[in-house]
Order: structure tokens, then C-alpha cells, then sequence
């Protein structure tokens, strides 16, 4: 097998790489980053940046291409595997693909790592401007959700990858609103996406890792 995903398993920026790959159906072998040795020496050689989940192509290491950042690993298993793809053909269908993605990735994650750091002292504690980001966001995604069933366009995309796991940690980090049904609604199908659903039973034993407290029934 030629692709390897370097990446852990309750990383959210992993599970949206990994519900492409499993809604694709590509096969790829997953590299644990657990701390633990041969892979994290392997990985810092690789990538010294240190951000996860990267993505190997080629077992030749002089003829291996290394691919970062979750949306661009996206992009390249949709350039390499057309099949079922998560990013339209349309040019402007595709850029509505891609703003969803971003708004899921700033404006929802973005928002909930912050209050994870502030609870873990890595930085200064604002839960007040995380929270009130937080429901500025709901808001905007429950009004452009009226009538769709995926985020972007009428079949399930890259944005949708990104929605998952955002939308399941900013509710443990700061619940959504009973209001705001349709991003309840959009959850719902989420969880229920056997790529989604499989990438997030992997990463179930590693629960109590989440700062917060991973609250029950509501993954």
C-alpha cells in the first residue's frame, strides 16, 4: 500500500480526512501518532512542522509525495480517485464546496480549539468571546441549512468532511441550541454517514482524552 495517513484517531482534523478516505472507499494505511516510537521519530523527519494528519504517497522515499493540511489531502484524493467526488465538477458548485469547508474549519473549530487551550492553560482563558463565536456561527449555519440536506450543493462533499467532526466537538465544547434545529437536524445525518460513523468509532477509546469532558448521548 502506497498511501499513508499519519494521524490519531480522535484529532478532528484526522476524522475529516478519514471520512474521505472511507466515503471514497480508498484504502490507505493509517500511521498511529501517539508519542510512541518508531512513528514519532519517522513523522518528525518527515514533517517538522508537527501538524497531523500528513499523507504519503509512494513507498519509494526518494520518489514519495508528501501532502499536508486535511482540505489539501482532500483535494488530492479527489484529483487521484475521482470517483465519488467530494468536490464538485462545477467550478462554482466546487467554491461553495470550499467555502463550506472554511467556514467549518475558521469559524467553528477554530473557535472550540480555543476554548480547549484556555481550559488547558496553553492560552489565556476568553470563554465569553469563544462562546458568543460559537453561537454566531450556529446561527449562520441553522439559516443556511433551511431546506438542505448537505452543506453545500445536493450531495455529500468536502465541506460535509469538515462539518462532522467540527459540529460533534464545538457541541461537547459549548452545546448547541435546542432553537437551532436544522444544525441539529445536519448533525443527525452526520453521525449517521457510515464514513463519518466508522472514523468516529475509531476514535471512541480515546474519549477521555477530551479536556472538557466528552459529555454522553451526544455522539
Amino acid at each position: 500500500m502506497t498511501l499513508k495517513l499519519y494521524a490519531h484517531p480522535f484529532s478532528s482534523y484526522c476524522q475529516k480526512a478519514k471520512t474521505a478516505f472511507y466515503e471514497k472507499g480508498v484504502a490507505f494505511e493509517e500511521v498511529m501518532l501517539d508519542g510512541s516510537e518508531p512513528a514519532a521519530s519517522e513523522f518528525a523527519a518527515l514533517w517538522p512542522i508537527g501538524r497531523f494528519p500528513v499523507l504519503t504517497d509512494g513507498a519509494d522515499e526518494n520518489d514519495r509525495r508528501v501532502v499536508f493540511e486535511t482540505t489539501t489531502i482532500i483535494e488530492y484524493l479527489d484529483a487521484k480517485y475521482p470517483d465519488k467526488p467530494l468536490i464538485p465538477g462545477d467550478p462554482i458548485a466546487a467554491v461553495e464546496a470550499r467555502m463550506w469547508d472554511r467556514f467549518f474549519d475558521n469559524y467553528v473549530s477554530y473557535p472550540q480549539q480555543r476554548l480547549v487551550y484556555g481550559a488547558l492553560g496553553r492560552e489565556a482563558k476568553d470563554d465569553a468571546r469563544w462562546h458568543g463565536a460559537l453561537d454566531t456561527a450556529y446561527a449562520v449555519l441553522d439559516k443556511h441549512l433551511a431546506g438542505r440536506e448537505w452543506v453545500a450543493g445536493d450531495a455529500f462533499s468536502l465541506a460535509d468532511c469538515a462539518a462532522a467532526p467540527a459540529l460533534l466537538y464545538a457541541d461537547w465544547s459549548h452545546a448547541i441550541p435546542k432553537s437551532f434545529a436544522n444544525v441539529w437536524a445536519y448533525r443527525d445525518r452526520l453521525l449517521a454517514r457510515p464514513s463519518y460513523a466508522r472514523a468516529l468509532d475509531e476514535a471512541r477509546p480515546y474519549r477521555h482524552y477530551f479536556p472538557l469532558g466528552a459529555p454522553e448521548g451526544r455522539d
